[in-house]
């Protein structure tokens, strides 16, 4: 792609692929996840949903019209000529939405990850390839920690893909994944200065101070290096033990914007962008200060570093007493609103998945344009 760089990142389940997307995230780089494009293609409205009915039939389809994800999964993963039948619907779709999100990037790295990258035209635009490798070990116990399967079933899953060894022998860069977040941190970053251009000189952080004046709020990405100062407000704010440790592994899960006034840390945003579509699932605040100024420093700045990432839409859990200040929410152009009344089956998605116990779903859409939209 002229003037991007391009990294593929590929590798077996559990072996910590979106960890590493997101760490390079943080690091700069634009990031795109292949596989939860795929899902895009063929939703109500875009370009391969009446592809997809014609090749498979109208029974996929829900109460609501959208195909049903569940069945279209169980015809495919048990016929083979099914399965090449839907990729070459699907696959040209994600390509095209690919090169359009890397065209529109401002940012000159850009991460694509898929698990089939290898084995599909992708491949061809990207200039180097990263595949994550870990001991099976550390595969199972994710599969059971995180999804809930059985030992056997994590196996069964494991077993089932592509040998990563053939993976690896072709990878520019391979990441290992023994569990700890710490060395797999040391990893990407050692492999971002190397590989990336001009990385090592970018990372360097300059020594410039910005005065704030004195009361008034600053905002910034947080970084691993805050972790301890992360963990102790969430720990005394939400009133729920969380550790360096827990924060660290959330860095590979989510960004983290925190607020300071005076130079003291009063406030954060536990954010990230997937598939398009920002969540915010935490929000802290001090309860000394101007809760209105304070979440709208920090809300305009997610909505800034979102705009970065491309996302369609903004989705705020709000939890306690900020699920109770709708009129605060409707000036920062917020409107109250339940999963299903949001008309984007990705967003739908996104709300369902993302929504914490307890919470209040606040929407606002970001862009009218749309990837994957009919042309």
């Amino acid at each position: 792609m002229p003037g991007k760089f391009v990294i593929g990142l590929t590798g077996n389940i559990a072996t910590g692929k979106s960890v590493v997307r997101r760490m390079l995230e943080h690091l700069g780089a634009y990031t795109i996840d292949a596989d939860a494009l795929t899902h895009r293609t063929y939703a109500k409205g875009a370009p391969g949903y009446q592809q997809v009915i014609d090749k498979f039939g109208k029974w996929l389809l829900n109460k609501d019209g959208e195909i049903d994800r569940k069945k279209l999964g169980n015809l495919v993963f048990s016929d083979p000529e099914a399965m090449k039948q839907l990729e070459a619907i699907v696959h040209p779709l994600v390509r095209q939405a690919a090169q359009i999100l890397t065209k529109r990037a401002t940012q000159p790295v850009v991460v694509i990850e898929a698990i089939k990258l290898l084995e599909g035209e992708l491949r061809k635009v990207c200039d180097s390839i990263w595949v994550t490798n870990a001991p099976e070990e550390v595969q199972v116990e994710r599969l059971v920690r995180k999804r809930g399967l059985t030992r056997g079933q994590a196996l069964e899953r494991i077993h089932s893909q592509s040998a990563q060894s053939a993976k690896v022998a072709v990878a520019n860069i391979v990441i290992t994944n023994t569990g700890s977040y710490d060395d797999l941190w040391k990893q990407v970053g050692e492999a971002w200065k190397e590989i990336v251009p001009g990385a090592g000189e970018a990372a360097v952080e300059t020594a410039v101070i910005k005065k704030t004046p004195t009361g008034e709020f600053s905002v910034k990405r947080g970084k691993p290096k805050h972790s301890a100062s992360i963990a102790e407000l969430i720990t005394r704010l939400g009133k729920r033990k969380v550790t360096a440790s827990d924060v660290m592994e959330d860095f590979g899960d989510k960004a983290y914007m925190i607020l300071e006034q005076d130079g003291q840390l009063v406030g954060l945003a536990g954010w990230q962008v997937e598939n398009l579509v920002t969540r915010t699932t935490e929000i802290y605040l001090e309860e000394h200060v101007n809760a209105q100024k304070a979440l709208e420093t920090l809300v305009k700045e997610v909505e800034s570093a979102s705009g970065e990432l491309q996302s369609e839409a903004s989705l705020v859990f709000a939890l306690h007493e900020l699920s109770n200040q709708e009129e605060l929410w409707k000036q920062l152009g917020y409107e109250r609103r339940t999963p299903e009344t949001l008309g984007v089956q990705a967003w739908q998605d996104a709300a369902t998945e993302s929504n914490p116990p307890g919470s209040v779903l606040f929407f606002k859409q970001l862009r009218q344009d749309r990837v994957l939209r009919p042309i």
